[in-house]
């Protein structure tokens, strides 16, 4: 974990582009999510981005090659936790996940959801609430370190950080509803 570099959102944007000219057109949205689209946020100086796509398999078959070229492996990964309390069968949270580490360009966890999912929305929402609430940011980033500090293996950190992610959906969902927050609205194509 590292303090947050405003640099990232300029590098976010650029990697979203980068990766929108080389996977359209079924790279429908290209976005910067995760901690580091956040500002003020610490985070492992790793990019999330994630595409929205209509179809993962034809997008997974279609994106494998171009970012093999860009130094991208796929992971056998290909489900998102389903949130506490939600009934949803686990298959309408599917994804493709490449990751890209120690190459030339950005560390990258490049994350393929369908569009519409909840999956796809709900990094949307998670990135979205925090930016309209710079006063949770410290407290989450907080959490985040102290989990890492005391956590090496990535799995149980991740299972020890989706309930806390949960709780920040619970109390997103009223804002949106309040704000009349939608997925992509207002975005440009890096956001």
């Amino acid at each position: 974990m590292v303090d947050h570099d405003p640099a990232w959102q300029d590098q976010g944007i650029a990697l979203a582009n980068e990766l929108h000219s080389a996977l359209a057109p079924l790279a429908l949205h290209v976005e910067h999510i995760g901690s580091t689209a956040i500002p003020d946020m610490a985070a492992k100086p790793v990019f999330d981005l994630q595409i929205s796509v209509k179809d993962l398999q034809q997008a997974e078959h279609a994106f494998d090659q171009p970012l093999a070229d860009r130094g991208f492996h796929r992971s056998s990964y290909q489900h998102d936790h389903v949130p506490a309390g939600c009934d949803d069968d686990p298959q309408r949270w599917t994804k493709r996940l490449w990751s890209r580490r120690g190459h030339t360009g950005a560390d990258i966890n490049l994350h393929v959801r369908l569009l519409g999912s909840p999956n796809e929305r709900l990094a949307l929402l998670f990135r979205d609430w925090f930016r309209a609430h710079p006063t949770a940011v410290p407290a989450y980033a907080r959490f985040k370190k102290v989990l890492a500090d005391t956590v090496s293996d990535t799995g149980i950190y991740a299972d020890v950080k989706d309930p806390v992610v949960d709780l920040v959906i619970t109390v997103a969902e009223p804002w949106a509803a309040e704000a009349k927050w939608t997925p992509h609205a207002g975005t440009s194509l890096g956001e």
